[in-house]
């Protein structure tokens, strides 16, 4: 017996019992090798004009036997001689696969997928003895390499009739590995890792006697097809299949790139969320393939955070992988990928608005959300990649518009134009809102609680400012309006101090800015009522209270009837402050500290 050519058994151990998290990828790593081996003969024998072998004639067999616990890997590659067999399996981490790469790499059409040299070695994780008997096709002989681990290796000659590879692994006896035996489990495996193997995965099986092969994996993926070979319920049955949906996408997106960098992707826009998309629960990620090989399930890296509802697969040859394919190293091609695919992305979002309306507004309302948070969370910093694709139901129109769309509607306002409430009846019913209406301006009412956040976080769009419609500074009126109503102020300071100083908020103003309604509760720009209800009905111990404006109606009878208490009876315009507050409230959503006190002073009123 051999020993390994490593610096120690130590490092044996290592790769049989750290480098790989998950026994199963074994599988995955033997089937790339015997691709790899049907590689090498492909490209040798398009080099040998007397060759007779034909790329239909590849193929990887699979086989079981219970009996003798052995799961037998077979390929008809090129097969290894003695010294190849002491070279690659002899000394750990040397591969034989990156040399041919190496020696060729001026070469085209060349796609090895192992390059470190330690997959093999995988096997060990389950099982308990390791045979491969490998005849190379530039030699007569064959011989076999058997290992049950660090303890060393034997090669010997054997008999093996034609060219290529047999990987025989004796499972281990503990009940955990028999599944590695069933033909199931094994059929699943090389669905989800080897699915896309250029060659035909076939697995021996027997029924009623009769012993065949059955191809496993699906040969070339969609991905790597032409586009304008691939029919739309191609499309959408591969994402029914692929990703267990019940309902077909949106739409999908098909990047073939090619030059300094190659990669093919697939991507998906679902037409709703998952069941548990808007909790922790929930893991991002496309999952990433090297030449057809399932190297990571959810590769988070490939997509922001803000499109983490986008589902499907990038496949490319380029990428740089760690010894054990497990985790991707973080590379200048990795993040170019990722740039480009987001670029991707927003392009068929941006064209969906445009051209697919109805499909636009479906997203919007299973995904919008998602959007918004993408500019929240960054703190306005991804601001530019998403304020295109925001949309807000506009009073004007009665529809979802785009803030473009506001723009090009409203070419002469000085600001963009909001409201927030629960509801877009709720909403238009607001003093403030019913007035701008009346006046034609075009309000974006918002019933989500993270809109007016999202408002603030921007602060503007192109050149235009987010103006809340109830706060405080908001001026519609005309320049007379405006010096009749600072008039009116003026002389009516000593009414409004008291009001103000009874009520213990932040001012207290007549208004030209209702149309009906008596009063309005408004607030100072940095923190709007809105902001206090949503941030207080949170569930922590933080609350924030907006810095409240009464504005009452200076053209409503309520006007005349203040100032005629504040000269003869101060007492009781008290309590019609306190009244008048309360309903401002209430209109605004807001709930009364003291509703007995305010119901008491209501039928004290009526009862004069």
């Amino acid at each position: 017996m051999k020993e390994f050519k490593t610096e120690s058994k130590r490092l044996m151990e290592l790769m049989i019992n750290s480098i790989y998290t998950n026994k199963e990828i074994f599988l995955r790593e033997i089937i790339s090798n015997a691709s790899d081996a049907i590689d090498k003969l492909h490209y040798q024998s398009l080099t040998d004009k007397k060759s007779k072998i034909k790329i239909d004639d590849f193929a990887i067999i699979i086989k079981v036997d219970k009996p003798s616990r052995t799961l037998t890997i077979s390929d008809n590659g090129i097969g290894m001689t003695k010294d190849e067999l002491e070279t690659n399996l002899g000394t750990i981490a040397k591969s034989g696969s990156l040399d041919f790469k190496e020696q060729n790499k001026k070469k085209e059409n060349i796609d090895i997928i192992g390059q470190f040299g330690v997959g093999f070695y995988s096997a060990f994780m389950v099982a308990e003895k390791v045979e491969v008997l490998s005849k190379s096709y530039n030699d007569v002989d064959a011989y076999s390499w058997t290992s049950t681990g660090t303890e060393g290796y034997t090669i010997k000659k054997s008999n093996k009739e034609s060219y290529g590879t047999d990987v025989i692994l004796t499972i281990k006896s503990d009940e955990e590995y028999n599944r590695f035996l069933e033909d199931y489990e094994l059929k699943n495996l090389i669905k989800k890792y080897s699915d896309y193997i250029t060659y035909p995965i076939k697995m021996e099986t027997t029924l009623d006697n009769e012993t065949k092969l059955e191809t496993i994996n699906s040969l070339i993926p969609l991905w790597r097809r032409n586009k304008k070979d691939i029919k739309e319920d191609e499309y959408n049955t591969f994402y029914l299949d692929k990703f267990n949906d019940y309902e077909k996408p949106l739409t999908h997106i098909h990047i073939k790139a090619e030059g300094t960098l190659e990669y093919n992707s697939l991507l998906y826009i679902p037409s709703h969320t998952s069941y548990d998309y808007y909790t922790k629960e929930y893991e991002k990620g496309l999952q990433l393939y090297s030449n057809g090989v399932l190297i990571m399930e959810k590769c988070q890296d490939l997509i922001p955070d803000y499109y983490s509802f986008v589902k499907g697969v990038v496949d490319s040859p380029d990428l740089s992988l760690n010894i054990s394919r497990e985790m991707l190293q973080q590379t200048r091609i990795l993040k170019t990928i990722a740039n480009n695919i987001e670029k991707h992305i927003k392009n068929e979002l941006i064209d969906m608005q445009t051209n697919k309306k109805e499909d636009y507004a479906k997203f919007w309302e299973e995904f919008g959300l998602q959007i918004k948070m993408g500019i929240y969370n960054s703190f306005g910093m991804d601001k530019e990649k998403l304020q295109d694709l925001l949309m807000f139901y506009s009073s004007k129109e009665n529809k979802l518009i785009s803030l473009k769309e506001y723009l090009d509607n409203n070419k002469d306002e000085k600001a963009i134009y909001y409201a927030c409430g629960n509801s877009i009846d709720q909403i238009k019913t607001l003093p403030q809102v019913e007035s701008a209406i009346s006046k034609n301006k075009d309000i974006l009412l918002c019933t989500n609680y993270l809109d007016e956040f999202v408002f603030k976080t921007m602060l503007k769009y192109e050149d235009k400012d987010f103006k809340n419609i109830c706060s405080n500074d908001i001026d519609l009126d005309t320049t007379e309006e405006k010096e009749e109503l600072k008039k009116l102020n003026e002389n009516s300071k000593d009414l409004l101090d008291l009001m103000k100083t009874e009520l213990n908020i932040q001012e207290v103003k007549f208004t030209n800015k209702l149309k009906n309604h008596p009063v309005c509760l408004s607030s100072t720009e940095e923190v709007s009522i809105e902001m206090e209800k949503v941030i207080n009905a949170m569930p922590t111990n933080d609350s924030i209270n907006a810095q409240k404006i009464l504005e009452i109606n200076s053209k409503h009878p309520i006007a005349k009837k203040l100032q005629d208490l504040y000269i003869n009876d101060k007492e009781e315009l008290k309590k019609y402050s306190k009244v008048l507050y309360a309903q401002a409230r209430l209109i605004e959503g807001l709930p009364i500290d003291n509703p007995t006190e305010i119901s008491n002073l209501i039928c004290d009123i009526l009862t004069k």
